[in-house]
């Protein structure tokens, strides 16, 4: 699934606001200096989603506040 994430870095708290079906604003308790915001901003959609880091990418905006993000949600398993 691809969703579209507005960045507020340097916050007081970390915390995820979806604002419409595929559209966030996240604020990041991190600065935006040598991807530690980006990095932070992984963390705390997996803490979210309740996955992996692994299973999230930041397809654009790694020098933007304005983010598409690939979050890759487990699907039930064909057999």
């Amino acid at each position: 699934m691809l969703i579209k994430v507005i960045v507020t870095p340097n916050a007081k708290e970390a915390r995820v606001t979806k604002t419409s079906e595929t559209d966030y604003e996240v604020r990041v308790d991190e600065r935006a200096t040598e991807g530690k915001a980006n990095k932070r901003l992984v963390e705390i959609l997996s803490e979210h989603f309740n996955i992996p880091k692994s299973k999230i990418a930041i397809l654009k905006g790694t020098k933007s506040r304005n983010k598409i993000i690939e979050v890759i949600l487990d699907s039930p398993r064909l057999v």
